[in-house]
């Protein structure tokens, strides 16, 4: 996975549950400035996991392409 990065989701619109297609990814909490410290989350096998800083939940969805979201506004990239 070194030649595809990892996703990265922010909560700012604060949905209660953020369906995912990636069991490891980021969570920066809102879009920056006001992010909180990038935490790296990885489900192993489990279907969903909590962001220990924001406490946004995630549930892995597997009909979404890996790196998807939703709610589509839920994903971030950083400006290049």
């Amino acid at each position: 996975m070194a030649d595809h990065g990892t996703p990265h989701f922010q909560n700012d619109a604060g949905v209660q549950v953020i369906e995912v297609g990636s069991r490891e990814f980021m969570c920066i909490g809102a879009r920056p400035p006001f992010d909180h410290p990038h935490i790296f989350i990885d489900m192993g096998g489990e279907n969903e996991a909590v962001c220990s800083y924001c406490s946004t939940l995630y549930r892995f969805n597997p009909a979404l392409k890996a790196g998807a979201c939703l709610p589509k506004e839920c994903a971030w990239e950083a400006a290049a």
